[in-house]
C-alpha cells in the first residue's frame, strides 16, 4: 500500500469512480481511488486485437450522445466521434422468409414500446412483459431485445423503472473504444490497483477502509462497486448497512456479452448491417456486421442465454453464433468466421454482470442506493441513477454528484471544527 490516509477514498475505477475521484481532484481534495483490477474502467473495457484494432468488451455507445458527457472528454482527447446511425435503425439483412417480415416485426416492437411507455408514476408497479400483446407472434424476440438493453428477460424487469429511462435517442461511438476513453480520463489519478476493499469500518471517527493491501483511513468514503457487488458482500460495511444491502439486491445486473468475430469476404455486407439469430425466441443473438467498416461480426447475446453460454467459455458462443448464421447463411458461411474476443461480464468475479435493472417494485432502490450515510459515506455508480442507469454516462454524473456531496461535507465538518476552536 502506497498511502495509509487520504481525504477521500474512491472504493472503484469504473467511470463514477474516475469522474468522482477527477472532480475530487479539480476541488483540491486529497483523494486516493481504489481499484480491484489491474487496469481502470471497469465494465467498460477496450482491448487490442491481434490485428491491432480496438474492441470494446463493454459499453460501446454514447448513449444519449447529445448530453453524454464522455462525448467532450473523447474529443478532448483526440478522438473523432462517430455519428454512423446505429444498426438497430437500419433494415435486417438476413436472407429467406425472416428478411420479408421486419416490417411486421417492427410495428409489433413499436406497439410494445408505446404501452409499456404508456406507464404512469401513479400505477402499481408491474413486470414489463404485462404490456406484451398475449399470443403475438414476435412476444419471443421482443424478449431477446429486452435482454439486449436491460439484460434480463421482460418479466424481470419493473415497468415504473423502464419508464423513467431517459433516452434522447441519438448514439454515437468512438472508434478509439469507449473503454480506452474511460481509462484515460483518470490516467492522472492517484490510484491503488490490484487493491480489493474487504470492508468498510464506520465506528471511529474517521473511516476504515480494510483492503487486501492494507488499512486506509479517511474522513469520507465514496463508494462505486456494482451492486451486485454490494448485495453480495453483506460484511461490506461495520457496522451493516442492510438498507444498502437490500436496494443492490433490488437491482441486480443484467447480462450482455459480446463476441467479435472475424469476416472473410465481408463486402458482401453493407458497413454497420445487422441481423437477429432467430425470429421466435428470447434465446437469439443479434449480429452487427461490418462495425466501423472493420471485417469483422459484433455478436450481441443477453439474459438466460449468455449467462447459460458463459458455463462454456467463447467455445459455447462461438457455436451458438454459427449454428445462427449458417442458418440464415448457409452452410458455407461457417467457414468464413472465426472468434477473435470475448468477457463473460457474470463470471468476472469484480462485476457479476454488465449493468443494473430494477425487480418488479424495486424501482425506488435506486434512490435507497444513492443516499449518503452519516455525510461521510457516499454512493456512485450507473444503478444509483434513476433516469441514466445502465450506461457510463449515468455512472458519470453521479459520480460528479457524490463528490460535490462528499466536497461540501468535508466543508461543513471543517467549519464546525473551526467554530469549535473559536468558542474554545
Amino acid at each position: 500500500m502506497t498511502k495509509s490516509e487520504a481525504e477521500v477514498v474512491v472504493v472503484g475505477g469504473g467511470a463514477a469512480g474516475i469522474a468522482a475521484a477527477r472532480r475530487l481532484q479539480a476541488a483540491g481534495v486529497d483523494a486516493l481511488l481504489v481499484e480491484a483490477r489491474p487496469r481502470l474502467g471497469g465494465r467498460a473495457w477496450t482491448v487490442v486485437s491481434a490485428a491491432g484494432v480496438p474492441l470494446d468488451l463493454g459499453c460501446g455507445w454514447f448513449h444519449s450522445a447529445d448530453r453524454n458527457p464522455w462525448v467532450a472528454i473523447a474529443e478532448a482527447q483526440g478522438c473523432a466521434i462517430d455519428r454512423t446511425p446505429p444498426p438497430w435503425t437500419r433494415p435486417w439483412v438476413q436472407a429467406g422468409a425472416l428478411a420479408f417480415e421486419g416490417a411486421a416485426f417492427s410495428e409489433a416492437l413499436q406497439g410494445f414500446r408505446r404501452r409499456a411507455d404508456s406507464f404512469a408514476e401513479d400505477e402499481a408497479d408491474r413486470p414489463v412483459a404485462a404490456f406484451l400483446e398475449p399470443g403475438n407472434r414476435w412476444n419471443g424476440l421482443i424478449d431477446a431485445v429486452s435482454t439486449y438493453y436491460s439484460g434480463a428477460e421482460l418479466d424481470l424487469v419493473s415497468a415504473r423503472d423502464l419508464a423513467r429511462y431517459d433516452d434522447d435517442g441519438v448514439n454515437w461511438r468512438v472508434a478509439e473504444g469507449y473503454g480506452r476513453v474511460i481509462a484515460a480520463y483518470g490516467a492522472d489519478l492517484a490510484v491503488e490497483f490490484d487493491c480489493k476493499v474487504e470492508r468498510i469500518d464506520r465506528r471511529g471517527k474517521r473511516l476504515r477502509v480494510e483492503t487486501t493491501r492494507g488499512a486506509i483511513v479517511a474522513n469520507a468514503v465514496i463508494v462505486t462497486l456494482p451492486s451486485n457487488l454490494i448485495a453480495e458482500q453483506q460484511d461490506l460495511f461495520l457496522p451493516a448497512l442492510p438498507g444498502k444491502t437490500a436496494a443492490a439486491a433490488g437491482l441486480p445486473l443484467g447480462l450482455a456479452d459480446k463476441l467479435f468475430l472475424s469476416l472473410a469476404n465481408a463486402e458482401e455486407f453493407d458497413r454497420e448491417s445487422r441481423a437477429f439469430g432467430a425470429a421466435n425466441s428470447a434465446a437469439t443473438a443479434a449480429y452487427q456486421f461490418r462495425p466501423f467498416g472493420r471485417p469483422m461480426i459484433e455478436a450481441y447475446f443477453g439474459g438466460a442465454l449468455a449467462a447459460e453460454l458463459e458455463a462454456g467459455g467463447i467455445a459455447a458462443f462461438f457455436d451458438f453464433a454459427v449454428t445462427e448464421l449458417v442458418r440464415l447463411f448457409g452452410a458455407g458461411f461457417a467457414r468464413r468466421v472465426a472468434p477473435l474476443q470475448l468477457h463473460g461480464w457474470a463470471s468476472d468475479p469484480l462485476s457479476r454482470g454488465s449493468y443494473s435493472y430494477a425487480l418488479p417494485g424495486k424501482a425506488d432502490c435506486r434512490s435507497a442506493l444513492a443516499a449518503p450515510v452519516d455525510d461521510r459515506l457516499f454512493f456512485a455508480g450507473e444503478a444509483c441513477s434513476t433516469n441514466d442507469y445502465s450506461t457510463a454516462h449515468g455512472a458519470f454524473l453521479t459520480g460528479v454528484a457524490a463528490a460535490d456531496q462528499a466536497i461540501a461535507a468535508l466543508r461543513r465538518a471543517g467549519a464546525h471544527a473551526s467554530a469549535e476552536g473559536e468558542a474554545s
